[in-house]
């Protein structure tokens, strides 16, 4: 019976989301208040079993997520995201500007949401496009892959990070394995791929014009670079220094604070508040607005953590997610594939990676303690199954093909092509980097 409450669960999730087109936090809140009835719970156990869930997942998590959005916001306003690439673009020059847009995207995609990122960059493709008389599709699928893989796979994004605290996964070590499997992954749907679609047709979107800052108002290279890359050198750090120094208990102590995603981010954001507002370049009221902006685009993000916990919760409590564990185990099945084949199903059902990964990470959590596979790994094995095969019901798909002024088909065989191979390929290699830790 325990088994067929979850499965109905998730397929009320589905109907909810993807048939009726409710908010996911509201479907979350009704499949985890229908599933709790029907698996025997009392009202007010599954009350509690919201309230705690939501609560232990917002817990850090809305700190990091509220931290993250204000740098992403800076970086993007002060005109830093486009120094990198403008750098870059110059150090690469015109026989490897698919490269230049790869590394571009990738060092992007680390401050900012995916969503951000794409409209940040949309211009610039543009310009890179026309100025250098290149396919568009070919200048554009590099940059866009490497946001995408940033979003899905690496902290301290939103989805990963919510990731991490769930299975209990340590922040540093789903980095450091996660940008291992994203550079070749990137490499492979990104400049090689966009090789092979360069031929289909695109245009730019008639009228869209860039906010673009003036290179007197934009902060230095080497800044630019720091203030983007600066909450993955900490927490990088703070895995490396325990391992080279492992006596030295003031390194630990600094490793510790380095490593927590709150306080790598913090630094960050005042650092950049520093750099950017020190020489003029913005008042801090500029800045304290940009900040309230980005604060408002998360608040959707954050309902969607809530509810996903509050599910996972109610799935707990009331014993079912302990028989699903017990089930699944008998599959025989490497716990690694079917993260990745839950997360999947469930972003075809739905189109949301987020939606997917969250859910997915609240069905499979006994199995992961069950099983005694590695927590990091399986991040990254359900971050590539959230990605899988974006179609007509993920908004991706359509800003991309709006954007970009391809044909419906066309944009299955450039957009849903190169997610699809960017989620697979995360499979394999989380499946050979298993193998070689394990």
């Amino acid at each position: 019976m325990m088994l067929v409450s979850v499965v109905g669960c998730l397929l009320l999730l589905i109907i909810l989301i993807a048939w009726l087109r409710l908010h996911p936090f509201l479907a979350f809140l009704l499949t985890a208040i229908t599933g709790g009835l029907c698996m025997g719970m009392s009202f007010n156990g599954i009350l509690k079993a919201i309230q705690q869930g939501a609560g232990d997942t917002l817990g850090t998590l809305a700190i990091v997520l509220a931290l993250g959005a204000m740098l992403g916001k800076l970086v993007a306003d002060s005109g830093a995201a486009q120094q990198i690439s403008n750098a870059l673009l110059r150090w690469t020059g015109t026989r490897h500007i698919a490269w230049a847009m790869m590394v571009t995207g990738f060092i992007i995609g680390i401050p900012l949401f995916y969503n951000v990122g794409f409209l940040l960059m949309v211009p610039l493709i543009y310009t890179v496009a026309s100025q250098y008389r290149k396919p568009l599709l070919y200048v554009a699928l590099p940059l866009l892959t490497a946001l995408s893989v940033t979003h899905g796979f690496l902290p301290p994004h939103p989805s990963p990070v919510a990731l991490v605290q769930m299975t209990g996964a340590s922040l540093g070590k789903t980095l450091l394995y996660g940008i291992a499997i994203a550079i070749p992954v990137i490499i492979i749907a990104g400049p090689l791929f966009a090789k092979t679609i360069q031929h289909l047709p695109a245009s730019p979107l008639p009228g869209f014009t860039s906010s673009a800052v003036t290179a007197e108002h934009s902060p230095g290279t080497v800044i630019s670079f720091c203030m983007a890359l600066l909450p993955v050198i900490f927490i990088a750090v703070s895995v490396v220094l325990p391992i080279y120094f492992p006596g030295n208990t003031s390194l630990a102590g600094m490793a510790t604070v380095l490593g927590d995603p709150a306080m790598a981010l913090l630094i960050t954001l005042l650092a950049s508040l520093l750099f950017l507002h020190g020489s003029g370049r913005f008042r801090i009221t500029v800045s304290m607005k940009a900040c309230t902006e980005a604060l408002k685009e998360i608040a959707p993000l954050l309902l969607i953590f809530a509810g996903a916990g509050a599910l996972k919760q109610v799935l707990t409590s009331s014993g079912a997610s302990n028989a699903l564990a017990q089930w699944l185990v008998q599959w025989q099945m490497p716990p690694l594939l079917l993260g990745w084949l839950m997360a999947a199903l469930i972003r075809v059902c739905i189109g949301s990676a987020t939606v997917a990964g969250l859910s997915s990470a609240g069905v499979l959590l006994p199995v992961i303690s069950a099983s005694g596979v590695d927590p990091n790994l399986m991040v990254l094995s359900i971050g590539a199954g959230s990605l899988f095969l974006s179609h007509v019901n993920d908004t991706g798909f359509w800003m991309f093909r709006e954007y970009f002024q391809t044909s419906i088909p066309d944009t299955f065989r450039s957009w849903s092509m190169m997610e699809s191979i960017v989620s697979v390929g995360g499979l394999i290699g989380v499946l050979v980097l298993n193998s070689i830790i394990h």
